[in-house]
């Protein structure tokens, strides 16, 4: 499972001309389920995102995580991040999880993100999605869980 998290100071989605999520200060997630992902390896992503001190504390240093902050995660499923350009100029998708299985873990890590935050908004799998964010920093950080 591969993710792009910002760091946001506010970030919506917008489908067919409507806001469907949108945060204050918190994280952007981008999220990319690939073939032999499991709901284990997406809980294990959660667990990064929810503890990763990406946001400053009163000595201007990153200390806090989202929980600690308050702020909001923003998740969109995103399957491009699963991009191999290392040969020709046509990206190819192939490690992306197929369409349905995708749907059903980009579901399942939203379901427990709900569970475990109380800030969680989303955008809409597979539709042709506008984000609009203002990166705070800018804080951008990949991270890949295999396995679980």
């Amino acid at each position: 499972m591969k993710v792009v998290l910002q760091r946001v100071s506010e970030a919506r989605v917008v489908v067919a001309g409507q806001a469907v999520g949108e945060i204050a200060q918190g994280l952007m997630v981008l999220l990319c389920a690939e073939r032999g992902d499991t709901e284990a390896v997406g809980q294990k992503m959660l667990d990064k995102i929810l503890k990763l001190r990406v946001f400053y504390d009163d000595a201007g240093k990153m200390n806090r995580s989202v929980v600690d902050v308050k702020g909001g995660l923003l998740v969109v499923s995103q399957f491009t991040l699963a991009a191999d350009t290392r040969s020709g100029t046509r990206p190819s998708f192939t490690s992306a999880a197929p369409a349905e299985e995708g749907r059903r873990l980009y579901d399942a890590f939203v379901a427990q993100a709900k569970a475990r935050h109380p800030q969680v908004q989303t955008g809409i799998f597979g539709a042709d999605m506008q984000v609009h964010l203002v990166n705070d920093g800018p804080v951008t950080i990949p991270i890949t869980i295999i396995g679980a």
